[in-house]
């Protein structure tokens, strides 16, 4: 039910996605963000050092600003120039590195890159936003919330490149710096200070046009800005070719659900806790804007399902019934609305932490795939039909079913999705294609001889070396309950954006606004506390953001008017 690319597409963050677990983490271990170069010019053009001191090491986030003629400013990967260009690195900035970094780090992948940098990320700024908020401030006021909600940002990354990529150092080398040992923390973390840069970015243009006039953003408005993100294609092969690693990051959030559906009795004070969460997650979906017809669709039926949600909630006695979290998940489903499931998924996630939190030091795996060749090809057989029984309902003869091959790039390294009848290439097809692959495994062997039976996969393999990739899979994933995709991802049905947004909100996006069934723009870290908030009481309490405009309708369009607050 929870692997197919339908429900995958309607997933939500919760409070195990990566930007809440590393916002809580530097909040517990008492992190410290601090400017160690700022050296910009009026219109914000130049370089700055922020440094991170954690217990266990010392970071630097290393940052360009630069001009770029609208002209060039595009989310493609295709670009060359940005208006800010950054690395994460793990040594001392001294004079001579920063010189080589302003060499390299604007050309991003072009440039040269070192073991000890973990993450390369540029970014551009928001035209429709970035030089409003400069023109308030310098005016001295603030700007107004409802400009804020038309974007939700200041900049958008178009990359944010880790784990080896490039030359800098994979994730083995950045664990064993001893900072970073949960997968994209570092990744999160150098978003997070993007966002500070903005900022910064911001209050120093401000203060050139107007010295005597200018105001600082005030902490208020800043919550209510994340950093935007362009994604497409690129990040979509990552849930086929790190199988263990989706099955932890989904199995936390089905476990961490099934740990509060489990609870027999719930206290008045939770209850109330829900029903102020669930009208934030209301005013947060009234807050949710695209153009994409598809999605549009979906966010008024998950409107009008958390308006039923509130409704049912309010004439039920939540706090004297038996599970009643059970029952409220139930509520949710008799819907039929995924969204709203999903949504209701993360809402009962916030009112348990205790069950919760322990969970993120669970979404790391180790991700080798081995052959077992001393395994029984009957003992291959049934786990091929006990796990895999949903890609044998594949019919491949369908042209339907593999109507799309994918392919990389060569000239940027990235994935790109062809027709495999209508366009040439499919001969380079990369290996996303499992369901395929499966069936073919097990029609191989159903053709065997029965003698086969009894015979090892050592043997197997030695007769049919083609096979090799497809035995290693379905041994290695043997009682993973979450690894693979349970869809067919070459199928003409497949939209590769359901996987774009099963990633994006692990990590911890919202907003998603689609701009076709292959790329996406999201906001991450809307709503976080600033990193001087980071030892308020209340520092990981901003789930379903809202920026404080006046007022907004229910989903009707013509019902009452909620108030809205900040988070």
């Amino acid at each position: 039910m929870v692997m197919r690319l339908a429900r995958m597409g309607a997933f939500h963050p919760t409070r195990v996605s990566f930007v809440r677990t590393l916002v809580r983490r530097m909040a517990r271990e008492r992190w410290r963000i601090e400017r160690e170069r700022f050296n910009l010019d009026a219109q914000g053009y130049g370089e700055v050092i922020y440094r991170v001191v954690t217990p266990v090491g010392t970071l630097r986030f290393v940052a360009f600003s630069n001009p770029l003629d609208p002209s060039e400013r595009t989310d493609r990967v295709i670009a060359t120039r940005w208006d800010s260009t950054f690395v994460l690195t793990a040594a001392k900035v001294d004079d001579a590195l920063l010189a080589n970094y302003r060499e390299n780090v604007p050309l991003q992948e072009a440039g040269r890159c070192h073991p000890f940098d973990l993450v390369l990320s540029r970014a551009n700024r928001s035209v429709r936003l970035f030089e409003h908020v400069v023109d308030c401030l310098a005016d001295g006021h603030q700007p107004a919330f409802a400009k804020l909600a038309e974007v939700g940002y200041l900049m958008r990354t178009t990359a944010v490149y880790g784990n080896g990529k490039f030359g800098i150092g994979d994730f083995e080398a950045v664990r064993a710096g001893g900072v970073f040992s949960l997968p994209f923390q570092a990744e999160m973390l150098t978003v997070y200070l993007a966002r500070r840069l903005s900022f910064d970015l911001v209050e120093h243009i401000a203060r050139a046009r107007a010295p005597d006039r200018a105001v600082a953003l005030d902490p208020q408005v800043a919550r209510c800005l994340g950093v935007g993100n362009a994604t497409g294609l690129g990040m979509a092969p990552f849930l086929v070719t790190h199988p263990r690693l989706l099955d932890r990051w989904v199995h936390v959030r089905e476990l961490g659900l099934a740990r509060v559906r489990a609870v027999e009795r719930t206290e008045p004070q939770r209850v109330v806790r829900f029903a102020d969460l669930l009208q934030r997650a209301r005013r947060h979906v009234a807050q949710w804007h695209t153009d994409d017809a598809r999605q549009s669709a979906r966010i008024g039926a998950l409107a009008s399902g958390l308006g039923w949600l509130s409704g049912w909630s309010g004439k039920t006695d939540l706090a004297g019934m038996r599970t009643p979290w059970d029952a409220t998940m139930r509520a949710a489903e008799s819907r039929g609305c995924m969204e709203l499931e999903e949504m209701t998924l993360s809402l009962l996630l916030e009112l348990h932490p205790e069950l919760v939190d322990s969970l993120e030091n669970d979404t790391g795996a180790d991700e080798r795939l081995t052959t077992v060749p001393a395994m029984r090809v009957h003992a291959l057989v049934m786990l091929i039909e006990r796990d895999y029984g949903w890609a044998l309902d594949f019919d491949f003869d369908d042209a339907k079913e593999q109507h799309r091959f994918w392919y990389y790039s060569e000239e940027k390294e990235e994935p790109r999705l062809g027709e495999r009848f209508g366009e040439p290439g499919a001969e380079r097809e990369y290996p996303l294609h499992v369901a395929r692959d499966i069936c073919e495994l097990h029609e191989t062997l159903g053709a065997l001889d029965p003698s086969w039976r009894e015979r090892s996969v050592a043997e197997l393999l030695l007769q049919h070396p083609r096979l090799r990739r497809s035995v290693r899979r379905v041994q290695s994933l043997a009682g993973t309950g979450y690894a693979e995709i349970r869809d067919n991802v070459i199928g003409e049905a497949c939209l590769p954006i359901d996987m774009l947004r099963c990633k994006l909100a692990i990590f911890g996006a919202n907003k998603f606004d689609p701009k076709s069934d292959r790329w996406t723009r999201i906001t991450l870290f809307q709503g976080a506390p600033l990193p001087d908030e980071l030892g308020r009481e209340d520092v990981d309490d901003w789930a379903f953001p809202v920026i404080p405009v006046e007022s907004y309708r229910d989903d009707t369009g013509s019902g009452p008017l909620f108030s809205m607050s900040t988070v």
